[in-house]
């Protein structure tokens, strides 16, 4: 299992860091290499504590972003999701790097790094409150799948959207982008439309889920959605 980690964490850093430096057109972009090392450290530790603590959760974690067992709609959603995810590291690179649209402080580049970091490890808190948070939207019945309702969970009925869009806002600052930080909004209305979705489904076919909906009231933050 942590052999396929590392494997898939070299993968995926490889493709973003082809995308990127691609767009810029050039190496020499120091933001991106720190973006990069900081998401494979944080993904590594994750993916090694998962290991040990819920090596169940990370073979889900670590499977394909269309599976067969998956709802039709979030199959497509997927698939919208990796190509809005390569246009925005691409538009990125072309404003802060290729044609330096934007011009950011350094302080807000430190800010995005630390928005990450915070983002990444509330993220553990999640995957310990909830054993079936899988990358995509399915019912793990193999696995017993039952309503998660501790920890972050008896707060928000979405905990782990909540920290992705600490991630989002902080992937732009940390990059240098101010085009791409503009954009976030869209990616957090897109998280939203998921959201609404993942739950009428959960409400259909995950026993308790509509019980545990009407009682944890907000979605992604508390008193306001």
């Amino acid at each position: 299992m942590i052999a396929r980690l590392i494997v898939q964490t070299v993968l995926w850093l490889a493709g973003m860091g082809a995308v990127l430096f691609g767009a810029a057109g050039t190496l020499a972009w120091p933001g991106a290499w720190w973006y990069l090392f900081e998401m494979g450290a944080l993904g590594l530790w994750i993916g090694v504590w998962l290991a040990r603590y819920d090596p169940a959760l990370l073979a889900e974690r670590l499977g394909s972003f269309v599976q067969r067992e998956q709802s039709a709609w979030d199959k497509f959603f997927m698939v919208c999701v990796l190509v809005a995810w390569c246009a925005w590291l691409v538009l990125m690179a072309l404003d802060a790097v290729r044609f330096h649209w934007s011009s950011m402080h350094p302080s807000l580049h430190v800010v995005g790094v630390l928005a990450i970091l915070v983002s990444m490890v509330a993220m553990r808190s999640v995957f310990r409150a909830n054993s079936y948070a899988a990358p995509v939207v399915k019912i793990q019945s193999e696995r017993g799948h039952k309503v998660s309702d501790s920890g972050p969970y008896a707060y928000v009925r979405h905990p782990m959207y909540a920290w992705a869009i600490l991630f989002l806002v902080g992937t732009p600052l940390a990059l240098g982008s101010w085009v791409g930080f503009f954009c976030v909004p869209l990616l957090v209305a897109g998280l939203g439309y998921r959201a609404v979705l993942e739950e009428r489904m959960l409400c259909e076919r995950l026993h308790g889920y509509a019980e545990y909906a009407a009682r944890v009231k907000y979605r992604f933050v508390p008193y306001l959605w």
